[in-house]
């Protein structure tokens, strides 16, 4: 149980509700203990005055005797009755204090596991799929809630009621209660055995459904590439065969259990039949009363659950070490980028990238090599050049979702490596070139590049992105719901509220990552006419693979393979007549192609 040790601070945390819930374990099994006890003295009763009321036999007497018995046994009756009613409302208080207490872990794992994923890099994400990521933080959390709960109740209530039930047996006979617990040796060494296959099983079984939530999770984000290729049925097959291992992995798992519950039956019923065989001698040795033989066989049965629940609890312990296995895994996994202080540098706007090179964690690919550039305050900086060549990666670098594998990146004349993370963010503006909107209304997708400010008006800032009228027209305007990733809206509307939610940060750095390849001429002049003015003041970085002649770049750079091949203003690159030029000019033909059309 090592992987369960990291749930200890939470038993800790909520110390009083577990030892309140072992309280009420301890007190309601005491009271079920007592039960037996009056039980066997009833019987007793009736034992000892049968002779009696057949010696009067034909006296009047003999119906006060019968009247005596019928009102002790009633006596009795009312006594194992008020037993059972405290015996149940300790129960329901025990249920009130240990299931309360899983569910309130549940919540606090829950959490735990979220926040760490937020702090993660995006080299983890590019490793795991989201499926196995969904898969820990749901069903692994799940399994885990069944061993704070049902599992520790069982498991404290086996332990209270075994010592009571077994001081009450030896209290009685030594030489009974050892014949009666003759066979739970065996019990164990079977729950030895079996549980080790329980945990070798469950943790396949948990890696099977996550990949089955991966594959439902990318089947579903890429539905339109599956229904435009027509491979509904193709994909139906792969996942029916998926579907049919976890199912095979899961009748191992239950067939091991199955043939383990009647095995725990039957050796509880081997124990009750020795209970009545070695009873019955020891009433006729005059040893014990004939009572206390029902009062064995009730303690015996007394035992079948929570001894029969050894196994369900080792079973559902070793599913619960399978899954904070898979859940440490990440938990223990330490992001690449952290912040390295809390106090907060001003950002003004100065980029300065000195012999930078950088390769990809995950794929070993290089990306770039040796750039160097240096970007004032206030001016504006074109990227341009070929699709994988780098562009999008200087922009990642810029907001530390990777740091460089060599070089230094400075703001301000400071390593970005010393800038505090989230101020940092807080700074730039970043419209990544795979624009993601939330399953919220427009207002709610543009107010998210806010932050906590307030008072600011998103209307304005969609005005500037040339998307309010789009969003006029939108059944609830600003209020409309913009579903999954944003799937109600055109790919140019959403790269124009990703631009709007960028501007309301009010940034000091922007970075646009090709982020109007979805607009139309009309709309893009109206949004650069905007960037003119708005940006006067800013640092702006705009990654692009077409030139913009309404935007006047104080600098251009040309990527190639990772490398600036070009750099300086739009007319000595001209002059150069390379690879910019050579760009610009087929961009001039094609857009006098599509006028004369």
């Amino acid at each position: 149980m090592k992987e369960l040790r990291h749930l200890n601070k939470y038993f800790v945390k909520y110390k009083w509700l577990l030892i309140l819930g072992t309280v009420f374990v301890a007190l309601s099994n005491y009271f079920r203990v007592l039960q037996p006890q009056a039980i066997r003295q009833a019987l007793d009763l009736v034992y000892e005055n049968i002779r009696m009321y057949r010696l009067y036999e034909g006296f009047e007497a003999q119906a006060h005797v019968y009247t005596s018995i019928g009102r002790s046994l009633l006596y009795f009756a009312l006594l194992v009755l008020v037993l059972a009613l405290i015996m149940g409302l300790f129960m329901y208080f025990m249920r009130q204090t240990i299931i309360v207490m899983s569910r309130l872990i549940e919540y606090d794992l829950r959490k735990e596991i979220f926040i760490h994923y937020e702090r993660l890099d995006l080299a983890f994400y590019k490793k795991n799929m989201t499926g196995d990521l969904m898969a820990r933080i749901t069903e692994d959390v799940s399994k885990v809630r069944m061993y704070l709960g049902p599992a520790l109740l069982y498991g404290i209530n086996l332990a209270t009621l075994f010592v009571m039930v077994i001081y009450a047996m030896f209290s009685v006979s030594p030489e009974l209660s050892i014949y009666c617990l003759l066979p739970l040796p065996f019990l164990s060494l079977s729950i030895y055995f079996v549980s080790s296959v329980i945990h070798r099983k469950s943790e396949v079984i948990q890696r099977q459904l996550a990949k089955l939530n991966s594959i439902a999770q990318e089947v579903y984000n890429g539905i339109r590439v599956v229904k435009s290729y027509t491979h509904e049925r193709h994909i139906s097959t792969y996942f029916a065969q998926e579907c049919e291992d976890y199912k095979d992995k899961s009748m191992k798992l239950a067939s091991v259990n199955a043939l383990f519950f009647p095995v725990m039956l039957l050796i509880i019923g081997a124990s009750t039949i020795l209970t009545i065989y070695f009873g019955g001698l020891q009433v006729y040795k005059g040893n014990i009363t004939p009572g206390n033989i029902a009062e064995f066989v009730i303690y015996v049965n007394m035992l079948t659950w929570p001894v029969t629940s050894i196994g369900w609890i080792a079973s559902i312990i070793q599913q619960a070490e399978a899954s904070q296995e898979r859940i440490n895994s990440f938990l223990q996994t330490e992001p690449q980028i952290t912040n390295p202080t809390k106090e907060i540098t001003p950002i003004e706007g100065l980029v300065e990238f000195e012999n930078v090179d950088f390769v990809y964690p995950d794929t070993g690919i290089q990306a770039l090599r040796n750039i160097s550039f240096q970007l004032e305050k206030g001016h504006k900086l074109a990227i341009v050049g070929r699709t994988g060549s780098g562009k999008s990666t200087i922009a990642d670098l810029m907001v530390r979702m990777y740091d460089a594998t060599s070089g230094t990146i400075r703001i301000d004349g400071l390593d970005i490596k010393q800038h505090n993370l989230e101020h940092l963010r807080e700074k730039v503006g970043y419209v990544p070139q795979d624009v993601f909107l939330f399953s919220d209304t427009v207002e709610g997708n543009i107010r998210f590049g806010q932050g906590e400010a307030n008072g600011k008006d998103p209307k304005y800032y969609a005005k500037k992105a040339a998307v309010y009228n789009d969003i006029m027209e939108l059944p609830e305007q600003f209020e409309t719901m913009v579903g999954e990733r944003g799937v109600t809206l055109s790919g140019g509307q959403k790269q124009r509220i990703s631009i709007a939610r960028a501007f309301i940060k009010d940034p000091e750095i922007v970075i646009l990552d090709d982020c109007l390849s979805a607009v139309d001429t009309t709309t893009e002049n109206q949004i650069l006419s905007y960037l003119n003015e708005a940006l006067k003041e800013k640092t702006t970085i705009i990654i692009t693979h077409r030139i913009y002649g309404m935007l006047q770049f104080d600098k251009i750079i040309v990527l190639e393979k990772g490398e600036i091949v070009e750099e300086g203003t739009h007319e000595s690159l001209m002059n150069r007549n390379g690879f910019y030029a050579r760009m610009y000019e087929r961009q001039r033909v094609m857009e006098g192609e599509n006028k004369t059309l």
